[in-house]
This record gives structure tokens, sequence and C-alpha cells, in this order.
């Protein structure tokens, strides 16, 4: 690999939750490609024309990639959202989209009223079951919000009925999952971590005293990201109150060190998003798709 591509929406704005891309050679800083305008339009099939919380995941054959993204327009209000949106590309340009509404979907389970929150949905392989998981906050009725799960079908394009994947009790959001060491680990808006053997569970017990976020300020949208050519990660969030990313590299998931702090500012205003190793003819096909003014010195 060599770079990332980092996937975001950038604001509360029906403009600003939109997909954009941008890219890095050393995973901390980024350019924003299309000179900061969105990558896809989603207005013919959003159901609310916006979408948040956009999450990439290269498959496990390594030349697909799947993208899912909570499909909500803020300004509609913050219990408007009924589902979220499944992308599939071979190239990271060309992108099939399918918006999955969670009360026509599941109408014995949901309705429109009913229903309150379908949010910051991720995918991840799940090795037994040999399928793609797609993993979300969700809140029905007046129930908390806490993690379900589904899987997708081959053409990533329809979900299973929702299950539960963990309860705490109260309200959780914004899970993040990677495998280290044959153990999954479940990172959390908090910055919190539960850890298990299977992605289905058993989930370790939550201890929200300890966050694993190296700042005293709020923080959300965790995202996990492995070192290109490396076994290290990188734990990335958003600073959302004050306007910056942390960047915090670890071994073993369990200690962090602070790397970078990234201002977002600009074209760059990332909120919640995530990033992927690239190689370097992805990269050159995505700057030349959507190129930016800034690009000439990734050419080098």
């Amino acid at each position: 690999m060599a770079a990332y591509l980092f996937v975001y929406f950038m604001n509360n704005s029906p403009e600003g939750e939109q997909l954009y891309f941008a890219v890095s050679r050393d995973g901390y800083n980024y350019i924003p490609l299309n000179d900061g305008k969105r990558i896809v339009n989603l207005d013919d099939i959003a159901r609310w024309k916006c979408i948040r919380d956009p999450h990439i995941l290269r498959g496990h054959d390594r030349k697909t990639f799947y993208m899912v993204a909570t499909d909500m327009k803020s300004s509609v209000g913050w219990s408007s959202n009924d589902g979220i949106v499944l992308c599939k590309s071979i190239d990271l340009i060309n992108w099939r989209i399918t918006a999955v509404d969670f009360p026509t979907e599941f109408p014995h389970l949901y309705t429109r009223d009913d229903l309150k929150r379908v949010w910051a949905p991720q995918t991840i392989y799940d090795e037994k079951e040999k399928k793609y998981m797609v993993y979300y906050s969700l809140q029905n009725k007046d129930d908390y919000l806490t993690i379900y799960y589904s899987y997708a079908n081959s053409d990533f394009t329809v979900l299973s009925e929702p299950k539960k994947m963990v309860d705490y009790g109260s309200s959780i959001i914004d899970a993040d999952i990677v495998k280290h060491d044959n153990l999954y680990h479940m990172f959390l808006a908090g910055i919190w971590k539960v850890t298990a053997p299977d992605l289905k569970g058993p989930w370790s017990p939550l201890d929200k005293n300890k966050k694993y976020q190296q700042t005293d300020k709020k923080a959300e949208g965790p995202g996990v990201f492995q070192i290109n050519n490396s076994t290290d990660w990188i734990l990335m969030y958003d600073c959302y109150m004050d306007g910056y990313y942390q960047f915090c590299r670890s071994s073993d998931l369990e200690h962090f060190e602070l790397m970078a702090q990234t201002k977002t500012n600009g074209l760059f205003t990332p909120r919640h998003g995530t990033v992927i190793g690239i190689t370097e003819g992805e990269l050159l096909r995505l700057i030349e798709a959507f190129p930016s003014k800034k690009m000439f010195n990734y050419l080098k």
C-alpha cells in the first residue's frame, strides 16, 4: 500500500451531508479530492438525498470495496432517519448504490413512526459465516440506541433481519470493529472499547470510566485502520467541538500514543468517516477521476 483514502461527510448542512474523499501519503494529513466537492450524487437513491458517517472496507478478496452510510438529513431532525445506504465498487470510482429503508424492508419489526434512528453503519467480513456483516446503532420506539447487525447478500443490495449484537443497558453509538490477534475489538463513541472472541460475542463488559482517546475533549466517530506496510494500528476520532481529528498509534489496540492532531478547516472539514490503505495505482486512478488543484505533489 502506498497511500490512504479517507471517506467522510463534512457538516450538518444538506451540502455537507454528502460523500467526500480525501487522500494522504502519511495517514495524518489529507487533501480532498474533486476540489472538495462531493464524489457521488445520491439525490435519486438516498431517501433524504443526504448521507452521514460513511464507512469503507476493502473486501476479503482485496479488490472489491464496500461502503455504507447513514441515510439522513439532520435538518429534518435527529430522529428522522429510517435506513442506510449500501455501496459496492471494484475501482473506488464507480459505485452501485442501494438504499435500504427499514420500515419498508422489515414492516413486521419497524414502523415509520416508531423507528427513531439507524446510525453509523459499518461492514466487516464474518469469517465463520463467509458473509459481510453490516452493524449499526438502532433505536426503536422508546428504547435506547444499541448495536444491531444484519448480513448482506452477495450483491450487497439486501440486508437480513436485524439482530441485537450487544446491549449494555444504555445508549452506545459509532461502533467500529477490527480483528487483532484473534480477538475482535469494538471501539465506541466515548472513546470506549469492548472485545469478543467472535463477532456475535460474548462481548466483554463496558467500562465507561476507561477511555481510549488521548484528550479530555469530547470525541466521537472512532475509526481504526492499519498503518501501511506495518502491523501497527491507528485509532482516529473526531473532536467535533474543537475542530480537529486526533490520530493515535498502537501495536496492541490497548495502549495508544498521540501521533497527530489534524485541523479540519478550509476544504478539509471531515466529520465521522473512515480510512483505508490504497495502492499507488488506486491513488492515481482516484486523482484522475476526481482531480484537485492541490494534487500535483501526490504524483511525485
